[in-house]
């Protein structure tokens, strides 16, 4: 399997940041939109394929089984393209440290995505989860019962026994995780090794009790949709305010920032930019392709969007065809 070294997946990680950062507002919700239902499909599959394992019997095994099952939300949003606001939170802190983008970027792509992130959960949470039948209710029964008593422990530990501490320390260690699922899927070149990249820390995260921001904005919307007791909105939004916190301490503090730190500091960046550069990338890298390749960026075969040269280029600090890094022109 090809893939980069660690100093060329932080290049590359760069440049997905400046990717996302120049998508228009209404291409980042719709973005965000899609990256919502994804985590919500691999949410709603876990709880329906793990519904059925009792405890006494298996003991913790279920939980494997369900992070190995969710991270197929992960795994939908890096290879088929959308916005998901968690991965976010590292590639846009690193593409600022690296002065490719202005700070004030940042809380403005974070806001429209959560608000997509949002959407896209509560619409599979109402029509696909509770209005399907997938998940039942109290008097339910068989599968939909099971379904139901899944989501009720899940959403009750996450919102009713976790205390505020506890939530935003889940919150930490479960960024930490999900963006280097997304660090080493973007260090793979083809769709096996992103997929290897992607499982492994998924399924410790869920198998831990951590917390997700997006997933818990399905987990605990779809407990109140079913009427799970004692779930309010209350909760739910308490849940969400400190794994939202948390997350963004674990994706700047543990992967933005340490691997600027350790492969980024003081290097020359390879196409800096203004600010003048920066507002006119809004428009011009954030097309279709910006959005779903964002996380795989700098790929073999791969393209800037801006300039038109090849990313591998760009990782390796040649300039634009022609010319040298400084913008004089080679001879020939």
């Amino acid at each position: 399997m090809a893939y980069k070294t660690p100093a060329q997946t932080a290049q590359a990680a760069v440049e997905s940041g400046v990717a996302k950062a120049g998508l228009s507002p209404a291409k980042a919700l719709v973005g965000g939109f899609l990256a919502g239902a994804y985590i919500a499909f691999g949410s709603l599959v876990a709880i329906a394929t793990t519904s059925g394992l009792d405890p006494k019997t298996w003991g913790t095994l279920p939980t494997l089984v369900f992070g190995a099952v969710f991270s197929l939300g992960l795994i939908l949003v890096i290879l088929a393209g959308a916005e998901l606001l968690t991965g976010n939170m590292a590639l846009l802190p690193l593409a600022a440290l690296q002065k490719r983008i202005p700070v004030a970027r940042i809380p403005l792509n974070w806001a429209i995505v959560f608000v997509g992130n949002f959407l896209g959960s509560l619409f599979v949470a109402y029509f696909l989860a509770v209005k399907t039948g997938v998940i039942g209710h109290a008097g339910s029964k068989e599968a939909a019962l099971l379904t139901f008593e899944r989501l009720s422990k899940i959403a009750s530990l996450k919102a009713l026994s976790e205390s505020d501490t506890q939530i935003f320390l889940r919150a930490v260690g479960c960024n930490w995780l999900v963006c280097l699922g997304v660090w080493l899927a973007i260090s793979a070149d083809d769709i096996g090794g992103k997929i290897l990249g992607i499982f492994f820390p998924i399924t410790a995260f869920v198998a831990m009790g951590f917390d997700h921001v997006v997933a818990n904005m399905f987990f605990l919307p779809a407990a109140i949709f079913a009427h799970v007791p004692g779930m309010t909105w209350a909760h739910a939004l308490n849940n969400i305010f400190f794994a939202l916190i948390g997350n963004i301490v674990g994706a700047v503090l543990f992967v933005a920032l340490a691997y600027w730190y350790l492969y980024l500091r003081g290097a020359p960046s390879d196409r800096a930019v203004g600010a003048e550069n920066a507002q006119g990338g809004s428009s011009g890298s954030g097309g279709s392709g910006g959005s779903g390749g964002a996380y795989g960026h700098g790929g073999a075969g791969e393209r800037d969007d801006r300039s038109g040269t090849p990313a591998g280029a760009v990782a390796a600090g040649a300039g634009p065809s022609g010319t040298s890094r400084d913008g004089r022109p080679r001879r020939r």
